[in-house]
């Protein structure tokens, strides 16, 4: 899934199981949207629904929920320990991969005028959605509660965004808005002592602690308002509590803004502000799921501090970050559970074959996989080798000057490496739905007509999967060049054979790109594709010379 949203609506009920089910059957129903948490609790009378999916999919998932909610729920009824304003009191959009914030404020739009109209509900858009600066906080749109909202809807200043400005009483009013990612995460120290906890956790919290003097009074402005010491970090709240099932204390804290306040440097810092304590922190826990991003950036932090390569692949870079977090410290860690990506992970049977069985499959009378996911494999094995060379030559004494530049050619190689594994497979799904549109009934007018635009459709997505390929050997032969150029000279063969495999990619690609064109009426879209086709062909084939020039150079040059 190449764009992924989540939404955390927070309903006002957390005591009648049927509603509760009944709110998390409507996510569960919208096809591409996964459920990924339902928190119900008693005390607050609130359930925190948390899902997943393509925006558009998320969008609707959201509505839906909100429409269950508006019908069950009866806010003349409710009483509960935490603000509330409205039976969907609060709806943000999150933003986890591929998605900008920008799209998210978008969906907060227009799902706040989805909900205004056809339920008639009052719609506040709060913070990156908001549409002015005193109703960017939740606090400020939700003064007074449930009980002020119908004298505060006769006032101008409180007119919603969308929706009538007319007391819904059963439903209240609802925020609807766009946020960044908010992560739950404890830090386990070697103590029972919650004084020492909450000492590290005023120091790193945004807050921080209040100013005293040196006989510790508090320190106060002309006003009579207490001074505060800031902490650490910009969006972080934090304290210190006690787990006793643990019998150690934890640093528990929220981490608001994760640009200010990656994981991997709170870790740390807790790591530093412990140890001046005689203290050891022992490891940490994510609470929830997290996007993958911040393990991808966490693993490249530790590793780099180790003087390692970060120029690897997504698995040893969240493996690093876990060991180097201490995630599995009072409980397995494991990432199929706790990355938010890995619940959209598309099945990659090919990719994920044995090379027996791959081997097998490619020899059999199948049509497919056929020439499309060898070049993709090809590809890959290209990029795979590139990567390897810069691996031997980030370690190799000497080579210093070159580190910053292989490690960068390493991270975009494993980009591509991803990028062609994935292709192994979608070729071979992309030749599956045109042999499928092939296979539609033409009877009658309309039936022969769908087919037609089915298999138009099909012949050109088969055609894009391989030029995809194609060019992007271009930057595979660009790290391939920079490994002969500078790295390990022990291993610039293996820079060698990675630029014959990204130029067997290309072609086979190619030929997959001319076999698909025959077949589409088209003729602008025809020129423009081949015109697309020959212009990475020539650009593989100008530097794959260049770099076997380079290969017969260097490698007989010893033998003469």
């Amino acid at each position: 899934m190449s764009v992924l949203v989540e939404c955390v609506p927070n309903f006002s009920e957390g005591r009648d199981r049927k509603v509760i089910d009944a709110i998390a059957d409507t996510v569960k129903a919208v096809p591409g949207v996964a459920l990924l948490d339902v928190d119900p609790g008693a005390a607050t009378n609130r359930t925190v629904y948390t899902f997943a999916g393509a925006p558009e999919d998320v969008l609707e998932a959201a509505f839906q929920a909100i429409r269950k909610g508006v019908e069950l729920i009866d806010m003349r009824r409710h009483k509960g320990e935490h603000a509330r304003q409205g039976a969907c009191d609060v709806c943000p959009f999150i933003p986890i991969d591929g998605a900008t914030m920008k799209d998210c404020v978008e969906l907060a739009r227009r799902l706040g005028e989805r909900v205004g109209k056809e339920l008639e509900v009052p719609v506040y858009l709060y913070a990156e959605a908001a549409s002015r600066p005193a109703r960017r906080r939740l606090p400020d749109i939700r003064a007074g509660e449930y009980e002020a909202l119908e004298e505060k809807l006769k006032k101008p200043e409180w007119k919603p965004d969308f929706g009538p400005a007319k007391f819904n009483a059963k439903a209240g009013a609802a925020a609807v808005g766009a946020r960044n990612f908010l992560i739950a995460y404890n830090v386990n120290l070697n103590t029972q002592s919650v004084a020492l906890a909450k000492d590290i956790a005023f120091a790193i919290r945004e807050s921080g602690r209040l100013k005293r003097d040196e006989k510790g009074n508090k320190v106060q402005d002309p006003d009579g308002k207490d001074l505060r010491e800031p902490g650490l970090f910009k969006g972080v709240q934090a304290t210190g509590w006690l787990i006793p099932e643990y019998r150690r204390a934890q640093v528990t804290i929220n981490i608001l803004d994760l640009e200010a306040a990656p994981v991997h440097k709170v870790y740390d810092a807790c790591c530093e502000l412990a140890a001046r304590k005689g203290l050891r922190v022992t490891g940490s826990e994510v609470v929830g799921m997290v996007p993958r991003r911040v393990l991808l950036e966490a693993g490249r932090y530790f590793l780099k501090k180790q003087g390692q390569s970060a120029g690897v692949s997504d698995e040893e870079l969240v493996e690093a970050a876990a060991q180097s977090l201490g995630l599995s410290d009072v409980a397995p860690f494991d990432p199929a559970a706790k990355v938010i990506e890995e619940r959209f992970r598309k099945p990659t049977p090919l990719a994920d074959a044995s090379l027996g069985r791959f081997l097998r499959e490619l020899a059999s009378r199948a049509p497919a996989p056929g020439g499309g996911s060898v070049a993709a494999l090809s590809g890959a094995l290209a990029a795979a080798l590139c990567s390897m060379v810069s691996a031997l030559t980030h370690e190799k004494k000497g080579y210093e000057a070159v580190r910053d530049d292989m490690e960068a050619m390493a991270v975009k190689a494993q980009g591509l490496l991803k990028s062609m594994v994935r292709a192994v497979d979608e070729d071979t799904e992309a030749f599956n739905k045109l042999m499928a549109a092939l296979g539609l009934p033409k009877a009658d007018e309309a039936q022969a007509a769908a087919r037609k635009a089915a298999i138009a459709s099909a012949t050109k997505a088969a055609t894009l999967e391989p030029l995809g390929v194609l060019e992007q050997q271009v930057a595979v032969l660009d790290c391939a060049m920079l490994a002969d150029e500078y790295g390990n000279p022990n291993a610039v063969s293996d820079a060698g054979v990675a630029g014959l495999m990204a130029r067997a990619a290309a072609l086979g690609a190619y030929y997959n790109v001319l076999i698909n064109l025959a077949g589409i009426k088209e003729k602008a879209w025809r020129t423009k594709t081949l015109k697309r086709a020959e212009t990475a062909v020539a650009q593989v084939n100008r530097k794959a010379s260049a770099l076997e020039a380079s290969m017969r150079r260097k490698l007989r040059q010893p033998l003469k």
